[in-house]
This record gives C-alpha cells, structure tokens and sequence, in this order.
C-alpha cells in the first residue's frame, strides 16, 4: 500500500527545487565568504585600504601604491583558495559521499560547481569591466588586451567543458528514483540546476541589497557557462542509478535554516561595510 503522507510526484520535484536552491545559496556563501576573505587577508598583508560590504572589496589606495606582487597576491589569492577548496569538495564528494544517501554529497557538488565558477567564470566576468581577478592575468603577461582577452575566453571555455563533464556526477549526487527517471529529466534539470541557478541568484541579491553589485551579478550569471552544457548532458545521459535505501523526499529545513542564518549573518557582519587596511 503507498502511505498517504509519501509527496506526490509532482511534490517531489518541488521539494528537489526548494532543497537544491538552499544547497546552491548555502555553497555560495562558504565559497564566496573563503574568497573574500583571504582576498582581505592578503589586502592587510601589503598593508592596502579599502571598504569590504555584503557584496564586494573595494579598494581605496592609489594606483601608485600597487606594485605587481600586491596586485598578483590580493587578487590572486581568492581563485587559488577556491582551486583547493573546489578540488578537495569534489575528491570528498567522488571517493566518500557519491554512493551515500542524504544531501551532503550534494552540498559539496556545489561547492565544487562555485569554487570553478569564482576561478574561471570570474576571469570571464571580469575582464568584461576591468576589474577583479582580470588584473592577474594582466599583471603577469604585460602584453596587452587581446591577450588578457584570449585568457579569458579560454577560461570560458574550460568552464562550459567542465559543466559537460559534471554530467553523471551531478546525476549520481541525487538519490530519489523518481528524478533519475529518464522520462522525467526534463523536469528533474529545471528543479535541480535552473531553479537554483535563477531563484537562488535571486535570493543572493535580495539579501545583499543595497550594496548587491554588477561585478557580483556577473560571477553570479557566469555560472550558466558550467550549468548549460550539465543541463544539455543530463538530458541526453541515460544514466538512471541512485544510491540503496534512498530516504523518501523531505524538505531539509535545518539547511533551509542554516542558509537564511548565512545570509543574515552576512549582511549583519558587512552592513555597514568595514574598513580594511
């Protein structure tokens, strides 16, 4: 007999959505927070002033007062903590949580997912202004735009390869039969990689405002460059396994909590933005 309390299929994907938006904003933040603050840490090291809010660093010292290794180190420093970070969650995920019920595995997928995008989407994003970890590449070959530019769309690129090659890890991280039917991909990619794409880059503003910036909204739409090619690999792939036992789907409303104390904690912490320096 089916219990009437067990979700419909339809409840089913909505819980997906709800549950895998708070996993992509709870990612968010640990990456973004790490980022950020080694970028500071290594901003105090050379002894450089600026302002840190909800939504960026910006830096108050004259051009002057860079040097090339101030400029490599501080704006260098985030992607780099990001490459181990993102390395380390995926090694975690891959040799110790894929084949375990639950959604830590799932949370450290996206941690993943982040940490690339803060590498590689971010060189994308920022050399569309000028700005952020554009200056790394820029400081360190001194030869001009055109090839700060080819840096950056190489870095695009790799970024829309490494979303391809997500595929059957990130089919792997879900657990519930019913989303890993291939009949119901469709479905299971708008609840599980667009909705949170789109409501949790949503979320991440209105939490941020007033000080949610362009530079942040374009890391945060360089994301597409990985989700799109998952997306078009999830559909396609017949990959349909999950995990024995898989427990029944329930909204994780402790990760709902911890997420929304995040967020608040966040702007708390930066509202007014402290100086640095």
């Amino acid at each position: 007999m089916t219990d009437s309390r067990s979700p419909t299929d339809s409840q089913k994907f909505l819980i997906a959505a709800l549950n895998s938006t708070v996993i992509y904003v709870l990612a968010y933040y640990i990456v973004w927070g790490l980022h950020q603050g080694a970028k500071v840490a290594m901003s105090k090291r050379y002894l450089l002033q600026g302002n840190w809010d909800p939504s960026r660093i910006i830096f108050t010292v004259a051009d002057r007062e860079w040097s090339q290794h101030s400029v490599i180190a501080t704006y260098g420093i985030g992607p780099m903590v990001c490459l181990v970070v993102g390395f380390g969650a995926f090694w975690w995920y891959w040799k110790r949580e894929r084949a375990r019920p639950g959604l830590f595995k799932l949370l450290l997928l996206w941690i993943a997912f982040h940490a690339c995008n803060s590498i590689l989407g971010s060189l994308l994003a920022d050399s569309l202004r000028q700005e952020g970890f554009w200056y790394v590449p820029d400081w360190i070959m001194r030869v001009g735009n055109g090839a700060d530019t080819a840096v950056a769309l190489l870095g695009g690129i790799v970024q829309l390869g490494v979303g391809r090659l997500a595929t059957v890890p990130f089919l792997q991280a879900h657990d519930s039969h019913t989303l890993m039917q291939f009949k119901n991909r469709r479905r299971m990619v708008l609840s599980t990689l667009m909705a949170p794409w789109v409501l949790g880059g949503i979320f991440i503003a209105l939490a941020k405002q007033p000080y949610f910036s362009i530079h942040e909204f374009l890391h945060l739409l360089m994301m597409g460059l990985l989700l799109f090619p998952l997306i078009l690999g999830c559909i396609s792939d017949s990959f349909d396994l999950t995990v024995q036992g898989a427990q029944p789907s329930h909204v994780a409303w402790g990760l709902v909590l911890v997420a929304v104390v995040a967020a608040a904690a966040w702007w708390w912490a930066l509202s007014p933005p402290i100086a640095i320096g």
